[in-house]
């Protein structure tokens, strides 16, 4: 499938929403929604977005209010803020939940995922979507839907210079995920916390960089203007869904054709995000560039090592056999990344730079 494809998925989608809205017998909801953003992008092409469309496509009939991150609940915790009935809804990554169950960093993206565009047809054409769901219900008690995608995000914004395996050792970094477990891997001192603190932590010098999101993402963070160095490309998140997470009791109230609007809303702008941050990524060079930023790229030594740790350390979970749905997403994972192997060759053709 070509991207222009995702249009028509869009269009289509748009069309079943508004029938699927216009459908119910006229009920009302007042929800909140927790998140585990301060701002950002990542509140208003996701949560935001999310909102205002369900209000949209539903006639009104779905008022959705927007929490920031820590008003309802820990920002690294929104699932259990909607389990426990405080939110009806929230967004989040669901790789923040990686010290429970690994198998949340394979629907969240990792060292060892493939891209974006191979994702989200994973996700919505190769079953993931509905592996995300059962996973998700049966181990955290919460109804889960992909909610938002980026591309591949930045390596660091860092206040040192950053290209070689030498140059990452004793690195001070934040980071989240399974990543904090394989940066020490390259030799990395990495740390984790919530995105509002790192902009503190990095002005004085408490970490030497950081990861967040993409190029264009972390401009609204500001980093730049404490880091002069950025780094790509982001070996250790070539891919980042986020999800949408609804409380239980909440969901069994709604009728079938509202469950569906929900649900066709949350893909919608899943790919509506995934668009507008690959175009803002672009634009986003330009923009370091002009404000005195060095940009450097990753070694290939680098950036082979982040991928072949990313895949053993995923080998490792698989075997132990511990978390049984893991070795069943892997699996299904790399069965999709076999099918598209070379897939550049008969998708792409080649330009002259």
């Amino acid at each position: 499938m070509k991207k222009r494809d995702f249009f028509k998925i869009g269009a289509a989608a748009v069309a079943l929403a508004i029938s699927t809205g216009v459908s119910a017998q006229g009920a009302t909801y007042n929800w909140k929604m927790a998140t585990g953003w301060g701002g950002g992008p990542l509140m208003d092409l996701g949560a935001k977005a999310f909102a205002q469309k369900m209000g949209e496509l539903s006639g009104g009939r779905f008022k959705i209010q927007v929490f920031p991150g820590g008003a309802l609940g820990n920002a690294l915790k929104v699932p259990e803020t909607v389990k426990n009935g405080i939110a009806e809804m929230g967004h989040t990554w669901m790789g923040y939940d990686w010290g429970k169950d690994p198998t949340t960093v394979l629907f969240g993206g990792y060292a060892g995922s493939f891209d974006t565009e191979r994702m989200l047809h994973w996700l919505y054409e190769d079953g993931g979507v509905e592996m995300q769901r059962q996973f998700r219900e049966e181990t955290a008690g919460v109804i889960s839907f992909p909610l938002g995608a980026r591309t591949a995000e930045a390596f660091l914004h860092s206040r040192k210079p950053v290209k070689t395996l030498a140059d990452l050792k004793g690195l001070k970094m934040r980071t989240a995920g399974a990543w904090l477990e394989m940066a020490k891997d390259l030799g990395a001192a990495p740390v984790t916390t919530p995105g509002g603190e790192v902009y503190p932590m990095l002005e004085r010098g408490a970490i030497d960089a950081t990861e967040w999101g993409t190029m264009y993402e972390n401009i609204s963070m500001g980093f730049h203007k404490i880091a002069k160095y950025i780094i790509y490309p982001g070996v250790h998140q070539p891919t980042a869904p986020f999800e949408l997470v609804i409380n239980k009791e909440a969901w069994a109230k709604l009728s079938d054709a509202d469950k569906k609007l929900v649900e066709t809303t949350a893909r919608l702008v899943t790919l509506d995000f995934w668009m507008k941050v690959g175009v803002e990524d672009a634009k986003a060079l330009d923009f370091y560039k002009k404000a005195g930023n060095t940009l450097i790229e990753l070694s290939p030594e680098v950036q082979y090592a982040g991928r072949e740790i990313g895949e053993k350390w995923a080998d490792k979970i698989s075997k132990e056999g511990k978390f049984p749905w893991f070795a069943k997403v892997l699996k299904s994972q790399r069965e999709m990344d076999a099918l598209w192997k070379g897939a550049s060759a008969w998708r792409t053709v080649k330009v002259r730079n």
